[in-house]
């Protein structure tokens, strides 16, 4: 082979070799792994709990007769809200109209009867005792007694007749919104039938039932004896939150799953929390001042517990125990191993290496801290 092609085929294989810088190894050197981060804030945070609620009404009544007949009219259109006292069904009256009369009618003769004892009764005390007139005397004041007993026998049943007259109209016993209507006019109806005629639900206030862990219980119990506390229903539909306040604390906690059922009430006057509905709950607690936030993606889980990758000079980063003591709004609020303005890994962690130099894609801004040490 010329001198010529030899000098240059080891030409070609310096090349080679330098182009392949190897570790001590033996290995290629590979680049840092990059990465995605963000700084460590540190803000005044709410202390809340989150749920899943559900939307139950506070009153629902079952629309049933008291007395059996014929409907005659509905005063109402299913699904419209209807006020208390308006009126419903109606039912046919006339044989109740016609007792009642019966009954005044007895009510007018036992009043002429005990009128008439009391006559009787006068005229024998006017007579004078002997012991003849004595026996009347004694028969016509039994009579008198009887006579006022039977009228107001009579006008009892006059009551209850004209009771069962009013029980023909069927009015709204609540504020509420009305259902299907489940009895139409013509239907005889009673007041032993097992279906109603129609189901009222107070829409406007209305309640969200949730569960909170048992651990929150200290805190909660302690919040409440603040104030109020500020209840928040969101109806994963976007828009504006529900606001409500933290109504009913039950007095036991569930044993079989370890939480606390509560309940709270909404004024609901746009009706955007309907009955059955399921919604997330944001139950806030207070505010927790001076607190160290890190983005909950920056948060991982390990044998020893929770971690972050920190990264510090030279853009090595160091694998760090964190404790978290809540999360709100994406945001995990650490306790203890993160200071303000540090540079946390809240992308790539599983190409890192405590120790390990990563390549930073971005170098984010540090946030103004608020005054105070982190909590």
């Amino acid at each position: 082979m010329p001198i010529r092609s030899l000098a240059l085929a080891a030409g070609l294989v310096l090349v080679v070799q330098l182009g392949c810088a190897r570790t001590p190894a033996g290995r290629p050197e590979s680049p840092p792994p990059p990465v995605s981060v963000a700084v460590a804030e540190q803000k005044t945070v709410p202390v809340q709990i989150r749920a899943i609620g559900s939307v139950k009404v506070i009153s629902t009544v079952s629309v049933r007769p008291r007395v059996p007949g014929q409907i005659t009219e509905v005063h109402f259109t299913e699904g419209t809200d209807v006020k208390k006292g308006d009126k419903l069904f109606t039912i046919d009256a006339r044989p109740y109209e016609a007792a009642v009369k019966l009954a005044e009618a007895n009510v007018a003769k036992s009043t002429a009867l005990f009128k008439g004892a009391e006559l009787t009764l006068r005229r024998a005390t006017q007579i004078g005792l002997t012991a003849g007139s004595q026996a009347e005397l004694d028969a016509a004041r039994t009579a008198v007694d009887s006579a006022r007993a039977a009228v107001a026998a009579d006008e009892a049943a006059a009551n209850a007749a004209r009771l069962q007259a009013e029980f023909t109209t069927i009015t709204a016993p609540i504020d509420g919104r009305a259902g299907a209507i489940l009895a139409t006019r013509g239907n005889l109806v009673a007041s032993t039938d097992l279906n109603p005629l129609v189901v009222l639900n107070q829409i406007s206030p209305i309640t969200v039932a949730f569960s909170v862990p048992e651990q929150q219980l200290p805190l909660l119990a302690a919040a409440r004896l603040a104030g109020p506390l500020r209840v928040e229903a969101d109806l994963r539909g976007g828009g504006p939150l529900a606001a409500g306040t933290l109504q009913f604390i039950d007095n036991t906690v569930d044993p079989g799953t370890g939480t606390l059922a509560c309940k709270a009430v909404f004024g609901n006057e746009d009706r955007k929390l309907w009955p059955g509905l399921f919604v997330d709950v944001t139950l806030t607690l207070g505010e927790r001042p001076n607190s160290v936030l890190v983005p909950v993606a920056a948060v991982q889980a390990g044998q020893q517990g929770s971690y972050v990758y920190v990264v510090g000079a030279g853009d090595a980063a160091e694998a760090r125990p964190v404790t978290v003591a809540f999360e709100a709004g994406g945001q995990a609020v650490v306790a203890s191993g993160v200071r303000p303005g540090e540079v946390v890994v809240t992308d790539g962690q599983l190409r890192v290496a405590p120790g390990m130099k990563v390549d930073v894609r971005s170098k984010p801004a540090a946030p103004t801290a608020t005054a105070g040490g982190a909590k």
